[in-house]
């Protein structure tokens, strides 16, 4: 039986910029009322341990905390409405990003500062309370599920280097790498491909955008070239979709 799917792609919580998205969020679930909600990861933004990516910068514990709260908020508002509602509820999966993932880099430099409760840890998150799967890094990549014929990962990986499939035609490139349907993140652009073999077997690529209102710092220009969405998926069955994709304006204009 096929399903439907939320795909929700990076959505960078950061304390600077406000979490009104995650009510239309919340919103769009509860009316969509899909079977699966899959997030792609970097939910939190963690700018806090970015210098960490270096090994340079000296923790600041209040800059964590409020990084921490930042992205709790997010999942509190996203996931509110359906807590609220008595209709069934979606498989919800989580897929870490390489921006949670810095805790692991941290604590690579500076072990010290590890701890459930008062330091750094990955029970931050409290990811448990509202995820069935989380996926974590397997590694120095991202960690994979299939699910219905698709391979998610944060991003995937090509050459023993391990570096993030993209470029220019970076869902064909996924297919081309690997073979099967996948759905990734991280560029922060949108594409999507398909292939159809001679033995009737289809594969489908999707790169899922982001889920940011705000322009990021670091950006600079390459800001302008994301797409800015969810991507919702129909029909979801062997590895073949249907795919929407719902503009973050769209969801302003319906539920802001």
């Amino acid at each position: 039986m096929s399903k439907d799917y939320l795909i929700i792609p990076d959505s960078h919580s950061h304390p600077d910029h406000n979490n009104n998205r995650a009510d239309w969020l919340g919103q769009f679930i509860k009316e969509r009322k899909p079977d699966v909600v899959v997030n792609i990861g970097d939910q939190w933004d963690l700018a806090s341990l970015s210098s960490f990516d270096k090994g340079k910068a000296s923790f600041n514990g209040a800059n964590y905390e409020r990084d921490i709260d930042a992205g709790l908020d997010f999942q509190d508002r996203m996931w509110h409405p359906m807590k609220q509602s008595k209709k069934k509820q979606p498989r919800r999966v989580f897929l870490i990003g390489n921006h949670e993932n810095r805790l692991k880099k941290v604590l690579e430099y500076e072990p010290h500062l590890a701890g459930d409760r008062y330091g750094i840890s990955q029970k931050n998150f409290q990811l448990e309370h509202y995820y069935h799967n989380v996926v974590d890094y397997e590694g120095g990549t991202p960690g994979i599920i299939n699910l219905d014929g698709i391979s998610f990962a944060h991003f995937m990986v090509s050459g023993l280097m391990g570096r993030p499939i993209g470029g220019e035609h970076h869902a064909a490139s996924l297919l081309s790498k690997n073979y099967s349907s996948c759905i990734v993140g991280h560029s922060h652009t949108a594409d999507f491909s398909v292939r159809s073999g001679s033995n009737g077997k289809t594969i489908m690529g999707l790169v899922s955008g982001c889920y940011q209102d705000y322009m990021s710092g670091w950006a600079g220009n390459v800001g302008h070239m994301w797409w800015r969405g969810l991507v919702y998926l129909r029909n979801v069955e062997d590895g073949v979709f249907d795919p929407e994709f719902i503009s973050i304006e769209a969801l302003r204009k319906e539920y802001g």
